[in-house]
């Protein structure tokens, strides 16, 4: 995007997007009027401007509560991030070097395509701070967190429905299969997949795919861990159903072939543990304005 297409774009002020969030935990535009330090009327005005500015009711009110239409929910997400974005932006600036440990946890693929370069760059903001990551699946991290042997937990949302209160949602990306370019066992029948560990969301899904759509398929190749399920596909044994931020030179997505069933979202969630330091919640605040730039990969 050049400058004169960024200045055509309406920009969101600061301001409104933490009215927004104000409203989302208050339920109640007096009560974020009271959170943010600002009239009723002057919360009434910010929320049509709001609305004005994206073209659709992000609101549902009733006589008692305030709540989010969906667009709103899409809305705060963004938001959230933005606001953490901005508030890790002033502290390299404004607040005194960070000391101490932070214990981060988070899902074998997640560690391994996502994670090296949002550490590599708050190791340069926050040299003094050390951060120690256990690699443990979905279920483990949340019963860890719980138990405060972790501080920080990126978890598969679609695991952790007992908790989806306290998760907050950073990135939603669309599932696919995948399989080798130009290879041969998309052809295959019947159809062989590679497969995470029981228990696996993405496991489910697709397997009640398949068989909701009465396609024949044989489990070739089992693995609880990405790299499994990548030797799979670049030994041509399988297609598997991966994130679509897993696409990477020879493994690609089947569009399209043999009419396989389509897969659900992938939604990635950033738990906080309560009490949280200012070490975590930097690094909280660092892994959201991180996932910002992916967000546009899962369409």
């Amino acid at each position: 995007m050049n400058i004169a297409e960024r200045q055509r774009v309406p920009l969101f002020d600061l301001d409104l997007l933490a009215t927004l969030a104000a409203i989302a935990e208050t339920g109640s535009f007096s009560a974020a009027a009271s959170a943010v330090g600002r009239t009723p009327s002057a919360i009434s005005m910010q929320v049509r401007r709001m609305e004005d500015l994206v073209g659709r009711p992000l609101f549902l009110r009733d006589s008692r509560s305030v709540s989010l239409t969906h667009d709103g929910q899409l809305l705060l997400e963004h938001a959230h991030r933005v606001l953490s974005l901005n508030s890790e932006i002033i502290s390299q600036f404004l607040t005194p070097e960070l000391v101490g440990e932070v214990r981060l946890g988070a899902p074998d693929d997640v560690s391994e395509r996502l994670l090296p370069p949002m550490l590599r760059r708050f190791a340069r903001t926050h040299p003094c701070l050390t951060v120690n990551v256990t690699v443990e699946s979905t279920v483990h991290l949340l019963e860890k967190i719980s138990l405060r042997q972790i501080d920080l937990a990126l978890v598969s949302c679609d695991n952790a429905n007992a908790l989806q209160a306290e998760i907050e949602v950073i990135l939603r990306e669309r599932m696919v299969w995948a399989g080798l370019r130009g290879g041969v066992a998309i052809e295959r029948n019947p159809l062989p997949i590679s497969m995470w560990e029981e228990g696996c969301a993405w496991r489910k899904s697709a397997l009640d795919g398949l068989d909701a759509e009465g396609h024949a398929y044989r489990i070739a190749f089992q693995s609880a861990h990405i790299s499994g399920q990548r030797a799979a596909i670049l030994a041509d044994l399988a297609i598997a159903p991966m994130p679509i931020t897993s696409l990477s030179g020879d493994i690609v997505e089947m569009q399209g072939a043999r009419d396989l069933p389509s897969l659900p979202d992938h939604t990635l969630g950033l738990i906080v543990a309560k009490g949280a330091g200012p070490a975590v919640l930097a690094a909280a605040d660092h892994l959201r304005a991180s996932f910002v730039p992916l967000q546009g990969r899962h369409l």
